[in-house]
């Protein structure tokens, strides 16, 4: 079967304090999509003189955060001792195992003026014997992503496996993630092979069938579904999904987990300041842990 829609997720608007992302995941009806289990979609957003991202140190375990972007630059700090600039096109892979901290910034050189900043924010569950690994970080550009010809303007590989390619991101999991730019009157095909499958339109729209599906709206297709749109414009699309877990997966603010007593654990450990340091970072300016 093609195209057999589950539910459509709009994006949903939540302030960050300096900015505002549209959220998609997690939803009510869908906690995850394959090991899925967070999708933030920030911006695109134009800051002024002397005003960017802001996010002081926090904490994670039990997942892998992904950051994608599709215009500026932040600079990510983070307690294995990393400090790098992220900018479009590059993967930030940040695998939290049983605990890691890190802080996100605008790069200081561009609050002298306007600049922008658009992209993608996700976190990737880690299955059940990975959850308490060491945690450990990659960067890996742009010109390091496989393509794949899927009959559009550019396929990109961003993580996972797909038709054969695998991208060097390591991930835990089976999964994949496509960053698909197309022009309008293009079509798109894929079949997932019985994974999970979602499709996040960041601009434009396509056509899955008689659906339209426009900008910050996701779909998730029923499992055993494959996809197939048709761009009605010019659309950026991002492809994703993979196996999904056989155990229930817990979030809490930034941690998750198969279990909630590890992230009582994480919790007191966070409050209690026995989480690493951030690299030139404060320890003054991390964030407290919320009170519900």
């Amino acid at each position: 079967m093609t195209n057999e829609i589950e539910l459509t997720i709009p994006g949903r608007e939540i302030s960050l304090g300096s900015f505002v992302v549209k959220r998609v995941l997690p939803y009510a009806q869908r906690r995850m999509v394959g090991p899925f289990i967070f999708w933030d979609h920030m911006g695109p957003h134009m800051f002024g003189p002397g005003y960017g991202m802001t996010v002081s140190p926090h904490p994670h375990i039990g997942l892998s955060t992904l950051t994608y972007l599709i215009e500026g630059q932040v600079q990510h700090r983070d307690s294995l001792g990393n400090e790098i600039v992220i900018r479009p096109g590059a993967v930030n892979w940040m695998t939290a195992g049983h605990g890691i901290a890190h802080s996100e910034r605008s790069v200081e050189a561009d609050l002298a003026a306007e600049h922008r900043l658009h992209g993608l924010q996700l976190w990737v569950a880690l299955p059940d014997d990975q959850e308490d690994r060491d945690p450990s970080f990659v960067h890996i550009e742009a010109k390091a992503l496989p393509l794949l010809d899927l009959g559009v303007t550019s396929c990109r590989l961003v993580a996972g496996s797909a038709l054969g390619k695998n991208s060097p991101v390591p991930v835990y999991s089976p999964l994949f993630l496509m960053d698909v730019q197309a022009r309008a009157g293009e079509r798109f095909g894929f079949d997932p092979d019985g994974q999970e499958l979602g499709v996040y339109v960041v601009a434009g729209e396509i056509s899955l069938g008689s659906r339209t599906i426009s900008s910050s709206q996701m779909a998730v297709l029923k499992t055993g579904s494959s996809l197939e749109f048709v761009c009605g414009k010019d659309a950026h699309v991002f492809v994703f999904g993979g196996r999904p877990f056989s155990t229930p997966r817990h979030i809490w603010w930034n941690f998750v987990s198969s279990s909630p007593e590890k992230i009582e654990k994480a919790k007191h450990r966070w409050e209690n300041d026995e989480f690493p340091g951030v690299i030139n970072e404060s320890k003054f300016s991390r964030l407290p842990l919320p009170k519900a």
